[in-house]
């Protein structure tokens, strides 16, 4: 900035040699005396240092020098008075820049300093140049700051001190230096001003750090360039990017003061790179517990490895969260699986793993395990080790052959966070991860607790939104979320997707919602709480197949699954990842509360049902149910059978040992046989009969059998073949019939009448 450029101003003073009449030996107004009729004042026309120049002796206390042109003073100018001056003869003088500052009404300012710093003259013939700085602003550097009543200023010098002295003085120069005070009048230092090369090969890291300190709380500048920074690089001010940073993938970027992606894009003129940089710093940094991406959309042409870009450290503790952005899938090579199969030894003593595997080296861990038997779902390599030839499994395998081939296909995840040994208290909020159906989302850590996501979007997963490889899932949490399919139009029996899977204990899955998956969670552990989500994955198929929305992989779950609207799916549970999967000394189904939900079909076959049992060896029984207060419904259909089942494909289940088991307040629309456990039914024989028989198996829930009658109330008199009325009471006997599932009343003689029975599958 230049005044004299920008506004075209005058400020020069003429040489002495265009005349005396207009320098002032008094205070420059109008009307004082000048040089050009002084006696004690004379030109010299030929010096050897100044040429022509002005000659004064010093007579008064102080001899005043001043230019009665008016120099302007405007807001936001700087101006340096100078002036080249010697001593000649006679007693050395102390000389100073003065002034005189006048107002817009021609009245001098008062109050304000009018003089510059004195300098002493020591020797003759030496040439000293003296000089001050006049501006309206107080700033550091100004020597006469004058305020915003100052209007103008009459300049030149006072010599004091001795009188007798004889001095020459060169010129009076007055010069705009508002550049001087740029970095001081703006909200921005350049890096460049402090020796930042931008070349691209310069180290300019000492150049980042000076501008830094020097920006007191301002805006550092990064003009155009490509600067070289070796070594972390901490920024504790705002900074602007012109220009591009070049830094190796292990050193730091520490924005402090704009932690964001929009920096980092800037820093590095590239949207990945600047959201690895960014990751990379949330990881190394106490100023900032998240990194914002502002909303932006980072185009990925490969999974991003986060412990690789974090680099240093496999194991974090502290809160971190990413925040308010998209992560896209291109088009790309890069989210091909890869896929590895070798054969494979197992043996029951150690069920999460696998000796003698062929071509372990190339099997990454990671990867989904399949074979032709024995492996349930959502099993991954969770470790290995080459030497020896070894696989290590998120889960046990389920009584598979002690050798047979198996398949290892490693799916690409936009955020893969696997290489991290131990990762806690790590969030994602509010961030869509737009898969296309070319990427999975998320692969969580292989060990830590807490992770969570909420307020995502999970667009388009081509196999999995999220994936846990082994315990990284303990504590999960889930909220709010939404899960999109790229199956939409294909049929529920060809989906190959799924939500999550859970490995460990308390997952907290809550308030999303999925549309047409596969599956919406498989669920290993205990303590799963899946509370108000809303999955659906119907399709249009008439009379149409449906998958499970939720599967639990383990008898004794201890979990709830509570106020969801289940849609056009089943809960499935399933010990598909028991390697002993007989009862043993354990215990069998329990711990399970389904309660408050929603469950609905549309269109679906009519043997569908809603939650099913599947026991992968024989031996077990419920112990320890609860389905309570659920809608079950049926539309645009054949009315289903019932709602639930056992599919002993595999093994029966033990229906002579349920206890702890209640199924009532649910409402059935569209279901032809109402489940309940106790069930209360009107028994009548109208033909005396001393023994009377319930067949009570289309209420009675999982083909249980009926073991225990609580109460018999008649209705009405009980009465012999000759309506006499009988107050005797009859004695029940249970599990009769086909499947056990009758029960008995035995009266001492015939009667016929109506009573209400209750009667339970379970003890108590």
């Amino acid at each position: 900035m230049n005044k004299v450029i920008t506004d075209g101003l005058m400020l020069m003073p003429p040489e002495f040699g265009d005349g005396l009449g207009v320098w002032s030996r008094q205070d420059g107004t109008p009307g004082s005396d000048t040089y050009a009729t002084a006696t004690n004042a004379a030109l010299v026309p030929a010096d050897q240092d100044f040429g022509t120049c002005l000659e004064i002796l010093k007579t008064d206390s102080v001899t005043t020098l001043r230019y009665m042109g008016q120099t302007p003073m405007l807001p936001g100018m700087y101006l340096r008075i100078s002036a080249r001056l010697k001593a000649v003869a006679g007693n050395l003088p102390d000389v100073r820049i003065g002034a005189w500052a006048g107002t817009a009404a021609d009245a001098n300012v008062g109050g304000v300093p009018q003089t510059g710093p004195s300098t002493s003259l020591t020797s003759y013939g030496e040439v000293v140049t003296i000089s001050a700085i006049v501006g309206l602003g107080d700033r550091g550097g100004v020597d006469m700051p004058w305020g915003e009543t100052a209007a103008y200023g009459y300049f030149g010098l006072d010599l004091t001190g001795p009188n007798g002295g004889i001095v020459r003085i060169e010129s009076i120069r007055i010069e705009d230096i508002t550049h001087v005070f740029r970095r001081k009048l703006m909200d921005w230092v350049d890096v460049r001003d402090f020796g930042a090369m931008g070349d691209g090969t310069t180290n300019d890291r000492a150049a980042f750090l000076a501008a830094d300190a020097a920006a007191a709380g301002r805006e550092v500048l990064v003009s155009e360039g490509d600067y070289r920074i070796v070594g972390n690089l901490t920024m504790n001010s705002p900074v602007r990017f012109e220009g591009r940073l070049i830094m190796s993938d292990t050193d730091r970027l520490a924005l402090t003061k704009n932690f964001d992606l929009d920096a980092y894009s800037d820093a590095f003129g590239d949207d990945v790179i600047g959201f690895k940089k960014g990751i990379q710093t949330l990881f190394n940094q106490s100023d900032h517990e998240a990194f914002d991406m502002g909303g932006r959309r980072v185009l990925l042409i490969e999974p991003i490895d986060v412990q690789a870009v974090v680099d240093n450290k496999n194991s974090y503790a502290n809160r971190r969260v990413i925040r308010n952005g998209q992560l896209s899938a291109d088009n790309s090579t890069g989210w091909e699986d890869e896929v590895q199969t070798g054969t494979g030894t197992w043996v029951v003593t150690k069920p999460s793993e696998l000796s003698d595997v062929a071509n372990v080296a190339n099997i990454e861990i990671g990867s989904l395990v399949t074979a032709a038997q024995g492996v349930g779902r959502e099993v991954y390599v969770s470790g290995k080790n080459v030497a020896a030839g070894k696989v290590f499994l998120s889960n046990p395998l389920n009584v598979p052959p002690q050798s047979q081939t198996y398949t290892f296909r490693r799916f690409k995840y936009l955020l893969d966070f696997i290489g991290f040994q131990n990762l806690q208290r790590f969030v994602i909020s509010n961030i869509e991860f737009l898969c296309a159906g070319r990427s999975s989302a998320v692969m969580l850590p292989i060990n830590g607790l807490t992770f969570q996501f909420s307020d995502c979007f999970f667009t388009g997963p081509k196999d999995r939104a999220i994936t846990s490889a082994d315990s990284g899932c303990q504590g999960l949490q889930v909220d709010r979320c939404q899960f999109l399919s790229n199956e939409q139009s294909a049929r529920a029996q060809d989906r190959t997707t799924i939500c999550m899977n859970v490995n460990r204990n308390d997952p907290k899955i809550r308030n999303n919602r999925a549309v047409r998956f596969k599956h919406f969670a498989v669920l290993t552990g205990s303590g799963n709480m899946v509370i108000g989500n809303h999955y659906f994955q119907g399709d249009a198929e008439t009379d149409g197949l449906r998958s499970a929305g939720i599967v639990l992989t383990n008898t004794n779950v201890k979990s709830t699954i509570t106020g969801n609207y289940i849609d056009n799916n089943f809960l499935e549970w399933v010990n598909e990842h028991d390697p002993t999967p007989e009862l043993q000394n354990e215990l069998s189904f329990g711990g399970l509360t389904i309660n408050g939900n929603i469950f609905t079909s549309n269109g679906a076959a009519p043997w569908i049902k809603f939650i099913i049992i599947k026991p992968m060896g024989p031996g077990h029984y419920i112990n320890g149910l609860s389905i309570c207060d659920n809608v079950f419904k049926q539309l645009n259909g054949q009315a289903l059978d019932r709602v639930d089942a056992v599919d002993e494909s595999v093994a029966p289940l033990d229906t002579s040992r349920t206890r702890s088991f209640l199924m009532t307040g649910n409402t059935f629309h569209g279901i032809i046989k109402d489940a309940q456990n106790p069930v209360t039914v009107k028994m009548t024989e109208n033909t005396a009969q001393q023994v009377w028989e319930m067949d009570l198996r289309n209420w009675l829930p999982f083909g249980t059998e009926a073991r225990v009658v609580t109460s018999v109330v008649p209705e009405g008199a009980i009465r012999t073949a000759s309506n006499v009325a009988v107050y005797t009471t009859p004695f029940a006997t249970t599990r009769h019939g086909v499947d056990r599932g009758s029960i008995r009343l035995n009266w001492s003689q015939a009667v016929k009448g109506s009573v209400q029975l209750t009667a339970r599958c379970d003890t108590v």
